[in-house]
């Protein structure tokens, strides 16, 4: 694999991180949330930085994480002799555990915003709603899957950006919805036609990077402090250790040995084919996507 699965760029007072695995959905891995890590930090620790972007390349923000190769790179995770001691420990601990990346756009005291566009979905989704603002394309397709099977709420984000009868509602059902249906439940920050993403969500970067960077860390500090008060930690911590624990039961299990046996598309067709969404959406359901937007415009 290419070690340059994330990438850091500089420009004046604005460093964009983007998520470089197109050809896969930019999904995670070990390496991603590594190599996030290194660009948060960088970004973080540079005086000339005052905003920071987090964006996916091609054709989607994130599809979440990667189990194309049977989890083999999940070693300490698999579902083969599982250890909910060793689970509970990676995912928890702070040197190990994925939700500590994703985190660091929250805990880092810049401001961070996420231009999500195409999939956004489960792990995706949880990284994305880390930020302090998402900005999102109108036909973005965010969602967590991992409702239905194999998974539960990670960073509680999906909670906590949200009242109590939308949470409780995706939470249940899983189902995806637009970026723009997610700006008008304010799930995400604002939407916006695909072609104008870029410069909507440049023209944001600039406007913060014209107040002090002491004003930007002071206020994103006292909201960040009212969540945590709120009870955010815990809701972490309770989390990752549901995830586990929802990856190991007889479906989780299945939903693997499917995936293994006959390839992650069969799977993800059993899970969402009774919904049609997703990958079983209709095709003019489906985000667009931006190696085609060229094309669209020819007459």
């Amino acid at each position: 694999m290419s070690k340059d699965v994330v990438r850091l760029a500089k420009a004046g007072a604005i460093a964009t991180i983007t998520l470089n695995r197109p050809e896969k959905a930019n999904t995670l891995r070990p390496e991603v949330t590594d190599g996030l890590d290194r660009a948060l930090a960088d970004a973080n620790r540079d005086d000339a930085v005052k905003v920071i972007v987090l964006q996916g390349a091609g054709d989607n923000f994130c599809g979440g994480f990667d189990f194309s190769s049977g989890l083999d790179h999940y070693a300490a995770i698999a579902e083969r002799d599982y250890d909910p001691g060793t689970d509970v420990h990676l995912v928890i601990n702070r040197y190990t555990s994925y939700l500590a990346s994703f985190m660091g756009l929250w805990r880092g005291l810049k401001p961070s915003i996420a231009k999500v566009h195409g999939y956004c979905v489960g792990g995706g989704s949880e990284l994305a709603l880390c930020a302090d603002l998402v900005v999102a394309s109108d036909d973005a397709r965010i969602g967590t899957p991992y409702s239905r099977v194999w998974g539960c709420h990670l960073t509680g984000m999906w909670v906590h950006r949200l009242g109590l009868a939308k949470a409780k509602y995706y939470a249940l059902t899983g189902e995806w919805i637009s970026g723009k249906e997610a700006a008008a439940i304010e799930l995400v920050n604002f939407s916006y036609p695909l072609e104008e993403l870029d410069a909507r969500v440049q023209a944001l970067a600039e406007k913060l990077a014209r107040i002090p960077l002491t004003q930007l860390v002071a206020m994103k500090l006292i909201v960040n402090q009212a969540y945590d008060n709120m009870g955010l930690q815990s809701t972490q911590t309770l989390g990752p250790i549901l995830d586990g624990i929802m990856r190991n039961t007889p479906e989780g299990r299945e939903f693997v040995r499917v995936a293994k046996a006959e390839g992650v598309r069969e799977a993800v067709t059993r899970r969402d084919g009774p919904f049609g969404d997703y990958s079983q959406g209709r095709p003019e359901e489906q985000p667009r996507r931006r190696s085609r937007m060229g094309r669209e415009r020819k007459p």
